[in-house]
């Protein structure tokens, strides 16, 4: 199986990498288009400013390839921000897969919130095995609102979708390469899709 990591710049691709490593894979980091065409699965990730995150994409051109492939694609943290429609850190307009908006938590919140919380009303093979109230480890200021594409919701203060799912396109605002035995799960259940 091809793993691609795309590597744009912006990304904690080194921690992504060595958790595909311990399920036992090679993935490949790569911001060439035809690896990532060519590849069985792509992982999207992203640690950073979401409008100097899209920049280091449109510079690279992969704004236009990412939209448009047809394997199994798993943005995480910001890299599922950047595939929403518009991000409100940065005035930044996203990647329009998923068809939702990315905003700031309010000031009642502690922010950002850093931590293990907890996943629920599971709904993705994404999730196979894992029990509903498991806890994910998140970095994260910005979050989706409920709406109809997510899978996972997560309580901080107010309850948001912590994952989302468009076709072949999953996304997950928490960290699965950090989030110890259930996260290496969705990792496995992602490259078994």
């Amino acid at each position: 199986m091809k793993i691609v990591i795309i590597n744009y710049g912006a990304g904690n691709i080194q921690s992504i990498k060595f958790a595909i490593q311990r399920l036992g894979y090679e993935a490949v980091l790569s911001h060439d288009e035809a690896e990532i065409r060519n590849a069985d699965k792509v992982i999207f990730p992203g640690v950073g400013e979401a409008s100097s995150a899209m920049q280091m994409l449109k510079a690279t051109g992969l704004d236009k390839v990412i939209p448009t492939l047809r394997q199994p694609v798993l943005g995480i943290c910001l890299g599922m921000q950047l595939m929403c429609n518009y991000c409100e850190e940065g005035d930044t307009q996203g990647l329009g897969i998923f068809d939702c908006d990315v905003i700031k938590f309010s000031d009642s919140e502690k922010v950002p919130q850093i931590g293990w919380n907890q996943i629920e009303n599971l709904k993705s093979n994404l999730f196979k095995g894992i029990k509903e109230q498991e806890y994910m480890y998140l970095v994260h200021s910005f979050y989706v609102p409920m709406n109809d594409k997510a899978i996972a919701t997560t309580n901080y203060g107010l309850k948001y979708a912590s994952a989302l799912q468009e076709k072949n396109f999953y996304g997950v605002q928490f960290h699965p390469e950090k989030s110890s035995k259930a996260g290496s799960q969705i990792l496995q259940n992602f490259l078994n899709l």
